[in-house]
């Protein structure tokens, strides 16, 4: 995610503080990772020298003086460029749980059971991630949606991978 392009896109509602850009990514994005106070205020620092955002104000108060952001012509620019750029897919080709196979194979360990708890794990996140979706708002219910489906991908790939164990072991020598 482009932290960034992100804090830019909120600021396009309306100057607000470091600590409002916080709060709202949080609320819209982070739920599972919220953004740590020290990045908001570096990539604000980055921007403002950019020239994608500017100081709309400052406020002193009991503690540091608060600035106020406001997104300039070019971050609006930026942001509208970013959004009609197309995400890279990521094929996943360097998988650590490809990566765990191989070697628990090479190695003489039980890949089959590798496979059988790593399952059991997405499963548990599947089921974690389901009742999430029931609680929560439709924005909430598209990001669930959109991990679940990767879960679903990734459970599709164990099964094969199971089944071809055998097959597998021979071909890299184990």
């Amino acid at each position: 995610m482009s932290i960034g392009h992100t804090l830019l896109g909120l600021l396009e509602a309306g100057p607000r503080h470091g600590y409002d850009l916080k709060r709202a990514f949080d609320e819209k994005f982070g739920h599972d990772r919220p953004l740590h106070y020290g990045q908001v205020y570096s990539t604000m620092s980055r921007l403002l020298k950019n020239g994608l955002v500017e100081v709309d104000g400052v406020e002193a108060g009991g503690g540091p003086e608060r600035k106020r952001y406001a997104i300039t012509e070019a971050g609006i620019t930026d942001v509208a460029d970013w959004l009609t750029q197309p995400e890279k897919p990521e094929p996943y080709l360097q998988s650590v749980l490809y990566t765990k196979v191989i070697i628990a194979l090479l190695t003489g360990r039980g890949a089959a059971e590798l496979l059988d708890t790593q399952r059991r794990e997405h499963l548990r996140m599947m089921r974690i991630l389901t009742d999430r979706k029931r609680g929560g708002d439709l924005a909430d219910q598209l990001i669930c949606d959109h991990a679940l489906f990767h879960l679903e991908a990734d459970l599709r790939w164990l099964e094969l991978t199971s089944a071809r164990l055998e097959r597998l072991k021979t071909e890299i020598g184990a």
